[in-house]
């Protein structure tokens, strides 16, 4: 890039969005360009400037007259399956340990089949929503493959996906909150979490698939896999994820069983450190916030989810209290049963709305504040910083383009992030993932949304004709 904010005569311009209302670019430096354009090529972001600087020719130029543009969003946490069996709203009696009960009686039939359509389906969900990168806790393993299979649908629909191989070893009758059926041996978890690391994970910065490792919860889950998978997790380079701090049935089953806390034991089974990020946290004390803080361990921030079947006791996740003291939070839409929905869109609205539910002010979470964690925390999360949730200058040019002159925006004229945030039901005008339309004027790219519907909801209805009680 020039010094002057433009484009050298010698650079060729793959993609040109111009006339935009504001590029917000959560860089470092909080720029915004308003009136603006941003140049893209082979995938990556050339440059950024706004009317006083010419924007360069371009093989193709994508009109944002009216949008606001941000980075793509980044879920950090999802179970794409559970979208088979959702809005259900069974009577599980606001149990975790319930609730899981109640599930496990249809997914203990998921098949291959199931395992696409959900995958593919929510991802659909989750790009109308301006997700451009997702995280998915696959813990269920009835047959091998099934995480191949969502790398083909991720890499089909054109999003970047981080597929997470979780497990269940500890089974109902060592004590644990997990079909015996559904258990599986330690030693093949650490196998077939190998194979998928070496067969998938791509390093390179545009990398569209990643592997991370991750047992499933304290409760199904035995100590030994948690202990192994950390220490392969480390010699092969990759990322570990598990929910932890979640629910007050957790806390009981784990003081009881291992007379510590949660997150205690997770400390002392080598998990606390830069390469971990935990889905949930909502009941971690003062000490184990500024514990989080110190070992750079990140946070996945589900909001609906902790709500859903009622409210958490206590009140929602201090989300503020971790930010302050330094801990890295992102946003996830958690497993469609519990939130009923992939729309990261909403979950970042609705986690601003519990910040300030919580703190009592807008200061509690600002509307920025809440885009940076569907950005760069979501980014810094499952460790991809500076690669996506930004658009600077050499990040990959994963964007969204946010109609912001219909009916749902009139009258917003002033600050078009809080007005996103703060207005009506939103869906993406367009959705880019490295230069390249995954949703165009509102509509998927490329699928046949009908035919994709039918597909699912035939597995939908297999699974939940198995719903016991």
């Amino acid at each position: 890039m020039t010094a002057d904010g433009g484009v050298p005569a010698a650079t060729r311009v793959d993609l040109l969005v111009a006339n935009a209302r504001q590029i917000t670019t959560m860089d470092d430096a909080g720029n915004v360009y308003d009136n603006g354009w941003m140049a893209v090529n082979g995938g990556r972001v050339v440059a950024l400037g706004g009317p006083q600087v010419p924007p360069p020719a371009a093989d193709t130029i994508v009109d944002a007259s009216g949008c606001l543009v941000t980075p793509g969003l980044i879920n950090a946490h999802q179970h794409l399956y559970q979208n088979l069996t959702r809005s259900m709203a069974p009577d599980f009696g606001g149990s975790l340990t319930n609730w899981f009960w109640t599930y496990f009686s249809m997914w203990q039939h998921l098949d291959e089949e199931a395992v696409r359509t959900s995958t593919r389906v929510g991802l659909m969900e989750l790009a109308l929503s301006g997700c451009t990168t997702s995280a998915d806790h696959l813990y269920i393993h009835r047959a091998p493959g099934w995480i191949d299979a969502q790398v083909h649908e991720a890499r089909d629909i054109g999003l970047r996906f981080t597929a997470v191989r979780g497990s269940m070893t500890l089974d109902e009758s060592d004590g644990g909150v997990c079909p015996a059926g559904m258990a599986e041996p330690h030693a093949y978890v650490m196998d077939e979490s190998e194979r998928l690391v070496r067969q998938w994970h791509q390093t390179e910065p545009n990398a569209m698939t990643q592997i991370a490792l991750g047992p499933s919860t304290l409760m199904s889950s035995t100590l030994a896999v948690y202990r192994d998978t950390a220490a392969l997790a480390a010699d092969l380079g990759v990322r570990l994820h598990t929910h932890v701090a979640d629910d007050p049935d957790e806390e009981r089953f784990v003081r009881e069983r291992y007379g510590k806390r949660p997150i205690e034991v997770l400390e002392e089974l080598g998990w606390l450190g830069p390469a971990t990020w935990l889905a949930h946290v909502v009941y971690p004390n003062e000490m184990e916030r500024a514990l989080l803080a110190e070992r750079s361990v990140a946070v996945a921030h589900c909001p609906s989810a902790m709500v859903i079947d009622g409210g958490i006791p206590g009140g929602p996740a201090p989300v503020r209290e971790m930010l302050d003291v330094g801990v890295t939070v992102a946003i996830g839409c958690d497993g469609a049963t519990a939130a009923d929905h992939q729309s990261l869109i909403w979950e970042t609205k609705f986690a601003m709305m519990l910040a300030r539910l919580r703190g009592g002010s807008v200061e509690s979470m600002t509307a920025r504040e809440a885009l940076w964690l569907a950005t760069r925390g979501g980014a810094a999360a499952i460790g991809r910083a500076g690669e996506i949730g930004q658009l600077a200058i050499g990040a990959n040019a994963d964007f969204v383009l946010w109609r912001m002159d219909g009916i749902s925006h009139a009258g917003a004229l002033r600050d078009p992030v809080v007005a996103l945030l703060h207005g009506g039901p939103v869906t993406a005008w367009a959705t880019y993932v490295g230069g390249r339309p995954v949703v165009d004027r509102g509509e998927l790219v490329n699928v046949d949304v009908d035919a994709e519907v039918m597909r699912h909801t035939t597995s939908a209805r297999r699974l939940q004709s198995h719903l016991s009680g």
